[in-house]
């Protein structure tokens, strides 16, 4: 009885059922595509449980943790295909999934976000501050994703080892600066 009022409040759980089926298909050999798409309805549920492990873990910190950690794991499927693909040498991959979870974010969930946002409170004041510092990290990502790109070619090859030490390198500098401006946020920012 108890699993069932479970079910009728949270029928995405049922979702779940896919994980054992992507496993069996992948052991069975149903094709590739029967795996993808079983593994990727699987995942829909875990969304929801990570949102709700996210705002469990807000009650008891601050509203500041809690939407980091909202949007460290809400990009959590977006790492996942990113680990598999480094491992599996799939870079193109790589690069399309994070350039489509940018657009995503800045353009489709930023979006929503000021539409609704606006329809039900109507005028909305955002911090300048605020405001201008994430431009400018935002600028800072942008050319960080065109400078290797655009001096590779001076470099060397792409497979060179020096293309990748740059690459690296300033992929280093940008986790630091994101690292440096979360510390900053924290520390002078005052709590909502």
């Amino acid at each position: 009885m108890k699993l069932l009022n479970f079910i009728r409040k949270k029928p995405l759980v049922l979702l779940l059922l896919a994980f054992p089926l992507s496993i069996l298909a992948e052991l069975l050999h149903w094709g590739e595509t029967y795996v993808f798409v079983l593994s990727a309805v699987g995942v829909i549920p875990m969304a929801e449980f990570i949102g709700e492990a996210t705002e469990a873990l807000t009650t008891h910190t601050s509203s500041k943790i809690g939407g980091l950690l909202n949007a460290t794991l809400g990009n959590a499927a977006e790492l996942i295909i990113t680990i598999v693909a480094i491992r599996e040498n799939l870079l193109d991959l790589v690069l399309a999934s994070i350039t489509g979870s940018i657009l995503g974010n800045l353009l489709l969930v930023m979006g929503a976000s000021f539409l609704l946002g606006g329809l039900k409170n109507g005028f909305q004041k955002f911090d300048s501050r605020n405001s201008a510092r994430y431009a400018i990290l935002l600028i800072l990502a942008v050319l960080a994703l065109l400078i290797p790109s655009v001096l590779s070619s001076y470099i060397g090859e792409d497979t060179d080892i020096k293309v990748e030490v740059f690459s690296l390198s300033v992929a280093g500098v940008m986790i630091l600066l994101y690292a440096l401006s979360l510390v900053f946020s924290f520390r002078t920012i005052s709590p909502v």
